[in-house]
């Protein structure tokens, strides 16, 4: 893994990325999701974008150690589904594969302001998942990569989905997410 880091909306966003093999694809992907599975520099910017919208938005919920903070660190590993399936396994004790896999660092005794960087945790995205998901919804995999990854720090972050209720709401924000870079 390398690191990255660079300022977006005011904010250092310091991403640890495994970027996927593509050469180990059996499909087409075009230069745009191509350049989103080997180049860091795009997820910097658009997480930074997403967690400065997250910030200033009110009505969402966010721990207050981010609400105030400039600085984060995440990783961010695009993997296939039995490296995936390995880790919800022995991490969340499910004997399957799956799209997107979070390990969150935050949690609810985390408290007050910090000058630091917020250590968030990280992501994990299939992506022959990704693709195939792609293909059942009719849309490309640049924007299904993107929607795995608001899914990923929005539980990073805290949201989760434990009722139809809260998938809901967590799913409504994700599309605003990407609606702010005009992806949808």
């Amino acid at each position: 893994m390398e690191n990255f880091s660079t300022s977006s909306f005011k904010l250092d966003v310091d991403l640890s990325f495994t970027p996927f093999p593509v050469q180990d694809l059996d499909v087409f992907v075009n230069s745009e999701s191509f350049e989103l599975m080997k180049n860091p520099s795009q997820w910097i910017e658009e997480i930074g974008s997403w967690i400065r919208f997250i910030q200033v938005n009110s009505s969402f919920n966010c721990p207050e150690i981010v609400l105030n903070a400039s600085q984060f660190s995440l990783g961010l590993e695009l993997t296939n589904d039995k490296k995936i399936f390995d880790l919800n396994h022995t991490w969340l004790g499910q004997s399957k594969s799956t799209d997107v896999l979070s390990f969150p660092i935050i949690d609810e005794t985390f408290f007050g302001v910090s000058k630091e960087c917020i250590e968030l945790g990280d992501i994990v995205i299939s992506v022959p998942t990704a693709i195939r998901q792609a293909k059942d919804n009719n849309v490309d995999l640049f924007r299904e990569l993107r929607w795995l990854a608001t899914h990923g720090l929005l539980h990073l972050l805290g949201w989760d989905h434990s009722d139809e209720e809260s998938l809901d709401k967590m799913l409504s924000i994700q599309e605003q997410l990407l609606d702010i870079r005009g992806i949808l």
